[in-house]
């Protein structure tokens, strides 16, 4: 049997396929936040937003200061969940699966889409959908379809900027007026 491989030729590895996390959303979710996928910080934590330089997490608790936000931390994220959906928002991710080296949007590669359309049971009071950035907002056109179309809702989409620490060009307050604006227009603040 002959050896195929070319002398200094070294095989490229596969990309790593990444599978998302579940959906946070409840019967009371009135605006559910989509980030585009979870970075490596919040895949290895298993938590949206894990990153501790994101700032999603010291945005909401600086909206909602009379409310304190439960401590980081693996053994308190199912605290924080339930205190993001007891004030009416929900988080998902545009995308189910992806391939990706590190947690830049700009590397996402073969993306699959969430399947929208089965979430809506679970939100009967969804009144807008908040883009936590430019790629989860690309796709806004197809969640609101997904979303609206098959149920005759009619569905706000917003884009937020991002909370990354990679959205260095946003400051926390531009990005607090931006995310403040949006719940206050649905009666979340």
């Amino acid at each position: 049997m002959s050896d195929l491989r070319t002398p200094g030729f070294t095989p490229v590895p596969a990309p790593v396929r990444w599978q998302g996390l579940p959906p946070v959303a409840s019967k009371e979710t009135v605006v559910l936040v989509l980030g585009s996928f979870p970075g490596a910080a919040s895949l290895r934590a298993r938590q949206y937003y894990a990153h501790p330089q994101n700032h999603f997490w010291k945005i909401l608790q600086a909206l909602w200061p009379q409310h304190p936000l439960p401590a980081a931390g693996p053994e308190h994220y199912t605290q924080r969940c339930d205190w993001l959906l007891a004030r009416g928002l929900g988080l998902w991710d545009v995308y189910a699966s992806c391939e990706r080296e590190g947690s830049l949007d700009t590397s996402i590669r073969n993306p699959q889409v969430n399947d929208f359309a089965r979430l809506l049971g679970r939100c009967p009071r969804l009144a807008a959908v908040a883009h936590n950035g430019a790629e989860s907002f690309r796709h806004a056109p197809a969640v609101l379809a997904s979303l609206g179309m098959q149920h005759r809702l009619q569905l706000q989409a917003v884009r937020l900027p991002s909370t990354s620490p990679a959205n260095a060009s946003w400051s926390f307050d531009r990005k607090l007026a931006a995310w403040a604006e949006l719940l206050s227009v649905h009666h979340l603040l």
